[in-house]
């Protein structure tokens, strides 16, 4: 009976292993399927868009109702290349390769950089005329924002 035990366990383990097949990926042939049926669906609403155009401006005589029908299925095509063109989402498992990978830096950099300031001094020279000379002095701050 042990082995039989034992038995049944690595039997219990190798079905929880097995891959199911409902987790297997759509082949592209669906996938491509799937997305041409979307694009006809979008693009089967253009012609009677503008069937119902006509319709509505003989009905009425009103050139604006039928202006804004045909102005409502411009976009269609457009949308229905979007739309069409569309993969299915990413899985979590299946790698990126976008290459760049965010990095924790900051935006301002917090080494001290030094700082100078300009005193300017007033000497008097000995012919009696006011000359200004210019003291610079440098001064290594600490960290910015202390």
């Amino acid at each position: 009976m042990a082995q039989d035990g034992t038995s049944r366990q690595s039997a219990r383990e190798d079905v929880r292993r097995a891959v199911l097949i409902t987790e297997a990926h759509t082949s592209v042939e669906e996938q491509h399927r799937a997305r041409v049926r979307k694009y006809l669906f979008i693009m089967s609403f253009r012609i009677p868009a503008l069937v119902l155009a006509a319709l509505a401006y003989a009905a009425w005589q009103n050139p604006w109702i039928a202006m804004a029908i045909v102005g409502a299925s411009i976009p269609l095509p457009w949308m229905a290349v979007l739309i069409a063109n569309d993969r299915p989402p990413r899985s979590d498992d299946e790698p990126s390769r976008y290459g760049w990978r965010a990095q924790n830096t900051t935006a301002i950099e917090s080494s001290a950089h030094p700082v100078v300031t300009v005193d300017a001094d007033v000497d008097e020279t000995p012919t009696g005329e006011a000359s200004t000379r210019a003291a610079v002095t440098a001064k290594r701050p600490g960290p910015v924002g202390t």
